[in-house]
């Protein structure tokens, strides 16, 4: 049987690289709005439930009311904004999350696809939490560089009209308040937000995140092996997984790897860890694509277990 997916918002940045990547499949037939019916409400409800599952690409407000709009039981949802992500009744799209989330994300009828920021925080201190090499209250710092792409269309707009004129490196959300404070503590399993610090970077596409520790705040010290130890194990675990864990080399102070756009066009994130033992201090770096694993490369793949197909289908990486 050929599943029906109706992406609401298509046009936008997500939902035209979930489209490219969907291109070509025989299991599914890609429904679409007319251009000039956008905005017409009746006919988005029509698609809406016409689908066997909604993709929303769309602000929060607008991805409420799409919810809303679907008045049968059958049409399932993947909603790519920040509306549900933290919602009762919403499974959480990061499949590498859990052992047992890839199971959750099959069976559940609404799904939240992650925020590209928060993935990064979650995929490294969840595995520390859980291993309790890291209590729920450690005070923690998160910092990251992504490209212009993840603002929306208003900032790929901005920036590249600025040109070689571009912020090269522009910090934000300085109130500490952003959105996805509450996705990364509840997943993380945290009991304190952490303090993020987001940066922009006059590059498109890609992205690093970095998680720093100062390891003689926990009782029982950790060492760099320990925490490398627990994150490899933790996703060895996971099927299917995307996320990788580089190998460790306590040697290394700098890699190429971490190049933000290493991993563009792929769904893949890879882990690193650095660690001074003698300081108690270390690092866990993340490197994947913001509109990959961040956005498009997650929905395409909580699509493809959702439908109880190869989780790999349409994804490179």
């Amino acid at each position: 049987m050929v599943a029906k997916i109706f992406i609401d918002g298509e046009a936008g940045t997500t939902g035209l690289q979930i489209r490219e990547r969907l291109a070509g499949r025989r299991d599914l037939e890609v429904i679409s709005i007319a251009p000039e019916k956008r905005k017409d409400q009746a006919e988005r409800q029509r698609l809406l439930n016409a689908a066997d599952v909604a993709i929303l690409c769309l602000p929060d407000d607008a991805a409420r009311e799409s919810v809303r709009l679907i008045e049968n039981h059958t049409t399932r949802v993947i909603d790519a904004s920040t509306a549900h992500r933290v919602a009762e009744g919403w499974a959480y799209g990061f499949a590498e999350m859990d052992i047992d989330q890839t199971e959750e994300i099959r069976k559940a009828r609404y799904v939240a696809n992650p925020g590209c920021w928060p993935q990064g925080l979650i995929a490294a201190a969840r595995p520390l939490v859980e291993a309790r090499l890291l209590p729920g209250d450690y005070p923690l710092s998160y910092h990251g560089i992504s490209g212009y792409s993840g603002g929306g269309r208003q900032m790929i707009e901005d920036y590249e009209a600025q040109g070689t004129g571009a912020s090269q490196f522009m910090p934000y959300a300085l109130t500490f308040a952003h959105k996805h404070l509450p996705e990364m503590a509840h997943y993380a399993r945290l009991n304190r937000a952490p303090l993020f610090e987001p940066v922009v970077g006059n590059f498109a596409q890609g992205m690093t995140t970095s998680l720093p520790l100062h390891l003689d705040m926990v009782a029982d010290i950790p060492t760099g092996r320990d925490i490398h130890a627990a994150l490899a194990d933790f996703y060895a675990a996971i099927p299917d997984s995307f996320v990788r864990v580089a190998a460790y080399d306590p040697a290394l102070g700098k890699t190429a790897a971490l190049d933000p756009q290493a991993h563009n066009g792929t769904n893949t994130m890879t882990l690193h860890v650095f660690a001074n033992d003698e300081r108690n201090q270390a690092v866990i770096a993340a490197v994947y694509d913001n509109l990959g694993k961040g956005a498009s490369g997650a929905a395409v793949q909580n699509l493809n277990i959702m439908l109880g197909v190869d989780p790999r289908e349409s994804l490179e990486g």
